[in-house]
């Protein structure tokens, strides 16, 4: 599962910005292992860099906009009624009538707030007011109709 990206160089040392990192701060301890696109890697150095930033030096090359990631079975368990984005994806999405819409193909990022997007191109915003449920057990989701085009 992505926990960043690899960003801009931060210093002469081969350290580089964390981009759109985890904010478990284990992830970037020294001696965790990441996946650089796949790759393990080992962090050797890390350190705050600005705007509450994560900038980390790994045991080998790692490219600009490499993605940084850990396997799944590392994830904790979420909170209750919390989920993980990628638990959405593939989720069949309802209206509160019961109406199938379709399935989650990703969720997207958002400036004030994410977005469900489907298989058929609807986009439905990930807020309470319009996501009403999810049960990954029962691989649905939830949503109010009033969030939909009557089209």
């Amino acid at each position: 599962m992505p926990v960043g990206r690899v960003g801009r160089p931060h210093g002469i040392d081969g350290s580089f910005v964390v981009e759109h990192g985890s904010k478990d701060e284990r992830r970037f301890a020294v001696g965790a292992v990441v996946l650089v696109d796949g790759q393990p890697a080992k962090v050797v150095s890390s350190k705050r860099a600005g705007g509450g930033r994560q900038a980390i030096r790994l045991d080998r090359e790692a490219l600009r906009g490499a993605t940084l990631a850990v396997h799944r079975d590392e994830l904790p368990e979420p909170e209750e009624d919390a989920f993980y984005v990628f638990q959405l994806v593939g989720l069949d999405v309802e209206d509160s009538d019961g109406r199938v819409l379709g399935t989650v193909k990703d969720v997207l990022p958002g400036a004030a707030n994410d977005s469900l997007e489907l298989e058929n191109g609807t986009l439905l915003p990930l807020v309470e007011d319009c996501v009403r449920a999810v049960d990954i057990a029962a691989g649905r989701v939830v949503v109010d109709a009033r969030f939909l085009d009557d089209d």
